[in-house]
Order: C-alpha cells, then sequence, then structure tokens
C-alpha cells in the first residue's frame, strides 16, 4: 500500500509539472498561464501526499485484523475519521474548486463511509475561507468601477457569509434599498483552471492503480459546471427562467416560490447584486417556529417544489443544500399550496393532525397565528436541463418506484442507463433502501426512519456494492447523476426538518410524477379529445390510489401510538 502511494506522489507530480509546463508555452494568455504552471506542481504534490497517507493509513491501520472482527470495526471507523479530516484539510487549504468537490463527497452517502459524509457536510457548507475586505474592495473596483463606499451608500466590511465560490456582504443602494451583494474569491480566476488539472490528473491515477475506483465523471461534471458557475450573471438568468417557470408551468405553487430580485446595473460576471432577505435558514428549526410556521408544512413545500422543477419543468436546481434554501411566512395575500388565502388555515378538519387530535391520540396543539412557508431559492448558479425523453423516463421510474411497481422500474431504469443488470441497484440508489423494501407493497415501503439502524444497514450495502455502484455511476447520464445528488441533498434537508422521511414526500413525487406522465402520453397522441379524458381518468383513480394510502397512513399512526400507549401502561 505504502509503495503504491509512493508511486502515486511520484508520478502524478511528474504528470502535474509536465501538463503545467506545456500549458505555459500553448496558452494565449501568459499570466494566466504561468499562474497555472505554479500552482498545478505545488497543489498536485500536496494532493499526492494527502492521497499517499491516507492510503498508507487505511493499509497499516487494518493489517493482520481480522474482517468483520470488533478490532477492525473499531479500527476502521477510526481511520476512516482521520483521513476524513486530512481530506477536509486539503479541501480547505486548496479552497475554490476543492471546496465543491468536498461538498459532492458529502452527497455521496451510498458511496463513502459515514464518517466522511458527516464530516464534509457539516464543515463544506459552513467553514469556507474568507477573503480579505482589501480583496473585496478590488473586484468591486475592477467590475464595478468604483468602491464600495462610492457604489453604495453603505457596504459592510464583514461577510454575511462565505461559500467555495464567492461570499456574501449587506449593503444599503443610494435610493434606500437593502441589497445582498455577492463578490467572487479573487483568487479564482487563476486558480479554477488549475484546480481542475490537479484534481484531474489524481483521480486518473488513482484509476489506474485502483480500477474499481471510477469517479472520472465526477470531474467531467465538475469541468463542465465550474465555468457557468463562475459566471454570476448565467446565474443570475438562471434565478429568473426558475421563477418565471413556476409563473407558467405550476401557477398553483408559484406565490410560494420565490428567488432574490436582481439589480442588473450593480451585477456583472463577477458580483451579484440581489434583494437582501430577511429569512430564516431551512434547517433553522427554531426560527422557522418562532415564526408561526410548521415544520411539516416547510417540507411539503420543498418537495412539492423540487417535484414540479424535475418532472414538469425539467430545468432544475442541482444544488439545494440548506444554505441554499430560506424560509419566510407567506406574504398576505398570495395563495399558498392547497389554493387558498394565506389568512385561510392550512390544515383542513379532515387533516391528520385534527383526525388524531379528535381521537385523543395526540394532545390538542394551537393552530392559532399558524402561518404558511414561501420558500426562497439561493445560488442559481448550477442548473440542468432535463430532455423530454430523459425527464418523462425520471418520471415514470419515480411512479414506479412510489407504487413498488416492479416491472415500470425495470424498464424505466433500462432506458435511463442503468442496464438490466443493476436496476434493482439503481432503484436502491435512489431511494436509499434495500430491493426487498423497494418492492414491498406496503403504505411505508420507502420510509426512512433516521435511526442507528437504517445508517447501518446503509453503509452495509454501499460498502458490499462498492464495485457495482462505482460501475452504476459510470454508466449513466451525468443529468441523471446530478438529480441523484439533488435527490440526496432534498433528502438531507427533509430528515432535519422531520427526523426522518415522511409519507407525504413520496406522496407528493407520486402524484406530480404521475401527472407528468400523463401530460407526456397527451402531448405525444395525435387525439386531444381521448386523451384528455384518459388524462382525467388516469387522475381520478391517481387520487383514489393516493386517498387510500393516506388512509393507510393514519390508520398505521393510530395502530402504532395505541400500540405503544399499551406498552407504556403495562411498564
Amino acid at each position: 500500500m505504502w509503495r503504491v502511494g509512493a508511486k502515486l506522489v511520484v508520478g502524478a507530480t511528474l504528470l502535474g509539472g509536465g501538463a503545467a509546463g506545456v500549458n505555459i508555452f500553448t496558452s494565449d494568455d501568459i499570466s494566466t498561464a504561468f499562474n497555472i504552471c505554479t500552482l498545478v506542481p505545488v497543489r498536485l504534490l500536496r494532493d499526492s501526499l494527502t492521497a499517499a497517507t491516507i492510503a498508507f493509513d487505511y493499509g497499516y491501520s487494518l493489517w493482520g485484523l481480522k474482517e468483520g472482527s470488533i478490532e477492525w470495526s473499531k479500527a476502521k471507523h477510526e481511520v476512516h475519521n482521520r483521513c476524513a479530516l486530512r481530506l477536509q484539510e486539503l479541501c480547505f487549504r486548496n479552497g475554490g474548486i476543492y471546496i465543491k468537490l468536498g461538498q459532492h463527497i458529502g452527497q455521496l452517502e451510498y458511496v463513502v463511509p459515514q464518517e466522511y459524509v458527516h464530516i464534509m457536510r457539516t464543515s463544506m457548507l459552513k467553514r469556507c475561507p474568507f477573503s480579505s475586505y482589501d480583496q473585496v474592495r478590488k473586484v468591486l473596483t475592477r467590475e464595478l468601477g468604483g468602491l464600495p463606499e462610492e457604489i453604495f451608500e453603505e457596504f459592510d466590511p464583514v461577510p454575511l457569509a462565505s461559500a467555495s465560490l464567492a461570499q456574501v456582504h449587506a449593503a444599503r443602494t443610494h435610493d434606500g434599498k437593502n441589497v445582498a451583494v455577492k463578490v467572487q474569491h479573487t483568487h479564482l480566476t487563476d486558480t479554477a483552471t488549475a484546480d481542475i488539472a490537479t484534481v484531474t490528473l489524481i483521480v486518473n491515477a488513482l484509476n489506474w492503480f485502483f480500477p474499481e475506483f471510477d469517479y472520472r465523471w465526477l470531474v467531467d461534471e465538475i469541468r463542465e459546471s465550474s465555468p457557468k458557475e463562475l459566471d454570476f450573471l448565467f446565474e443570475a438568468r438562471n434565478s429568473e427562467k426558475c421563477l418565471e417557470n413556476f409563473k407558467r408551468l405550476s401557477p398553483h405553487i408559484a406565490d410560494c416560490i420565490y428567488v432574490p430580485k436582481v439589480y442588473w446595473d450593480l451585477s456583472t460576471s463577477k458580483v451579484l447584486t440581489m434583494e437582501y432577505m430577511d429569512a430564516a435558514e431551512i434547517t433553522d428549526l427554531i426560527t422557522i417556529q418562532r415564526l408561526g410556521i410548521q415544520l411539516s408544512d416547510v417540507s411539503k413545500l420543498v418537495s412539492q417544489a423540487f417535484a414540479e422543477m424535475i418532472f414538469r419543468h425539467g430545468f432544475v436546481h442541482c444544488d439545494p443544500h440548506a444554505a441554499n434554501m430560506m424560509v419566510r411566512p407567506l406574504p398576505s395575500g398570495r395563495k399558498n399550496l392547497f389554493g387558498n388565502h394565506e389568512s385561510n388555515r392550512m390544515l383542513t378538519p379532515t387533516s391528520m393532525l385534527e383526525v388524531l387530535q379528535e381521537m385523543k391520540i395526540l394532545s390538542p396543539v394551537s393552530l392559532e397565528g399558524q402561518k404558511k412557508p414561501q420558500l426562497i431559492l439561493l445560488d442559481h448558479g448550477l442548473y440542468k436541463n432535463l430532455d423530454f425523453a430523459t425527464r418523462v423516463n425520471y418520471a415514470s421510474l419515480w411512479k414506479a418506484l412510489i407504487f413498488a411497481d416492479v416491472n415500470g422500474i425495470k424498464e424505466n431504469s433500462v432506458k435511463l442507463g442503468a442496464g438490466e443488470d443493476l436496476y434493482a441497484l439503481f432503484a436502491g440508489v435512489l431511494t436509499m433502501r434495500p430491493w426487498n423494501r423497494v418492492i414491498d407493497p406496503s403504505v411505508d415501503h420507502l420510509i426512512l426512519e433516521g435511526s442507528d439502524t437504517d445508517r447501518s444497514e446503509l453503509q452495509m450495502y454501499a460498502s458490499h456494492y462498492f464495485t457495482q455502484i462505482s460501475e452504476l455511476l459510470r454508466r449513466l447520464p451525468r443529468v441523471i447523476l446530478l438529480m441523484l445528488k439533488t435527490n440526496d441533498c432534498l433528502r438531507a434537508v427533509n430528515h432535519v426538518l422531520l427526523q426522518g422521511s415522511s409519507l407525504e414526500t413520496y406522496l407528493i413525487i407520486g402524484r406530480v410524477s404521475s401527472k407528468a406522465v400523463s401530460e407526456a402520453k397527451i402531448i405525444s397522441s395525435n387525439c386531444f379529445i381521448l386523451s384528455g379524458l384518459s388524462l382525467w381518468l388516469e387522475q381520478m383513480l391517481l387520487e383514489a390510489r393516493l386517498f387510500s394510502m393516506r388512509i393507510a397512513l393514519w390508520l398505521l399512526h393510530i395502530q402504532k401510538t395505541l400500540y405503544y400507549r399499551t406498552k407504556k401502561k403495562e411498564i
């Protein structure tokens, strides 16, 4: 193992030095090429030393221990933690693209050990490095033609937050508007190309030494998406298109979705000035509840919004982690998700909560002052377009997953590229459930409780099927890989909101995916009258099916509550 690590250091460094040398003689921009030439060898050496240290640590720490023993499990947990921290430190030292890579790793729950997932998720979103105020002033002067105090009436030198590619400052315009100014980290201009080059070389070298480790697709995705994410005008156009899609294609939910207004005269490719949002981060549970908003309503709104984007719009925000979503009360006069005005109650007398309260199974809670949520979407740099066929096949797959339709799961998984040999694994990766649960006809077959047992089961499957999962990810189109990432981000957010998953989420996915499939049938049909009648009938059958699932869920909750009450009395 140590020899492999040493070969990796030497080989990758020579490759990096050679690549950098070639670049300086072939690039049209000599200044940029020179920066790349000096950065690549240093970063590549740092990467290679980290990779070699990790490889040696695993080999040395687990040497001579029987796989599956208590000692082996303890040693493996400890080495996972140490190496995850080393990788975290590498990402922070290199910054920029490396932090984006760390964020990707934090979402690969079905591939990497839980220790890596936990460390990357808790650090890559909250502890990104900051640019100095002098650097911010230079960027603003170059991009907007003046110093911050000249361009704005007020400009807070202390950033509100920092992310992998930029940081955000609060400011006030000369006409009194509160704004958030997103300023790109100044070093990214020089380091982005170098970062992509070094990451590419390391991943290719790892694939050469360990053929089962094939994550070249991840580098390809970063290489393609990074230039777009570094262009803030592209991000601004995405944000406006997103909101327009909701107004045009999903008017029933449009008022519940908001994106900050862009101030185009104060924005460039490296500076984005937006409306300041006074709202709670989506995982700030205490603040959300203080605002009078129910966490379950927030979860339902998030699920509805992204189901509409994925299955009906085909234009998808692919980076919906917690820092990119905020919540505030729905402004007065706007319609909520159920078509009622904001002043009306979201929960009807037939809702599950009130039914359980009336049966005295749950304690009554005050619904006075309860408010409806409005979801605010931030950071629109990473979007993907789903073509018609891919969108319909993906919607058909999720419809089949929700209703445990084995033939539908197989047919649409194959259409999306999983193959006839890996369709069951694809279903498991999407739902984070083993195959026997995926095809279980019970109403709660996809629900994750978020318990230690669930997490252990997932990690066991990830370890056991690592090679097959790597092959599956290699086969799938990159746009589907981004859907997997989006799915993982949403699952993580919902887990925080609900401390697990909810059947309501899957009912929403089932309804929206089924509607998208039915709409596609009308588009493909020549007889619109018959197609319209067929769509109406399908919708009626679907609603009846979803209603029966909801009733079954209520009965299940009642049964569990009565069971635990009986047990408590016996004790």
